[in-house]
């Protein structure tokens, strides 16, 4: 069994712009073992979140290679990866992407009821308890917070214990006070669960707690070999 949670080889990823061609990402290689926090830093525009796209399978890269979990999703088709997302890996998003229809149980609720868990409600209820959110089980979206709701979409991202999760600027909608609880809940989930950790994010203090950083520079990491080997 290999030793990293994710290996992505010469990642490159471009698109049209009116008649112009932009590459977002340059042959990118990153190198990522189970249990790490791994923390991708740049300014905006620089790649972080189509890198991460790329890395968990919402998004196919134009050249390389990604092996995610001891599976080679490179070249997995949308029916094969969105079951295989689902079981494998948590998404944590900057704009909450809640489903504005269903109230905070049913959001937290959705990915295991994919997976036909009998337990999913239990598991809801106890993540629920576990971010202080008991009392808000029945509202709807737009009756949160953006603190509640980033605690919500943290939940929702766990309920299948995945094995990777990933979490785009997590705390990049929040004020200072809400970025920090929520940043200090994801990081004591993430050790309850001794799951792997990918975080995007501008935030030099984020970075700080990670085990390791790659900074993306013009689409590119700015180290000499331009991997990171944890």
């Amino acid at each position: 069994m290999s030793p990293n949670a994710l290996e992505a080889i010469q990642l490159s990823k471009s698109y049209n712009v009116d008649s112009r061609q932009i590459t977002v990402l340059d042959r990118v290689s990153l190198t990522v073992p189970i249990g790490s926090f791994v923390v991708i830093e740049g300014k905006s525009g620089s790649g972080k979140s189509t890198l991460l796209s790329l890395l968990s399978g919402l998004d196919k890269p134009d050249s390389g290679k990604i092996r995610l979990c001891g599976t080679d999703i490179t070249d997995l088709s949308e029916d094969e990866l969105a079951p295989f997302r689902n079981r494998t890996i948590g998404y944590v998003f900057q704009s909450f992407h809640l489903v504005p229809s269903l109230t905070a149980f049913e959001n937290i609720a959705f990915p295991a009821e994919l997976n036909r868990d009998p337990q999913a409600a239990v598991k809801a209820k106890e993540l629920l308890h576990r971010v202080d959110l008991s009392k808000r089980m029945n509202n709807f979206p737009h009756q949160l917070s953006g603190g509640e709701k980033q605690r919500i979409a943290i939940c929702r991202a766990l309920i299948n214990s995945p094995q990777i999760i990933f979490a785009d600027e997590p705390t990049g909608n929040l004020d200072s006070a809400n970025g920090e609880i929520i940043m200090q809940l994801l990081l004591e989930l993430r050790q309850e669960l001794m799951t792997t950790l990918v975080l995007a994010t501008h935030s030099r203090e984020i970075s700080s707690k990670a085990d390791a950083i790659a900074r993306l520079v013009d689409g590119r990491i700015a180290t000499s070999s331009e991997k990171v080997n944890l």
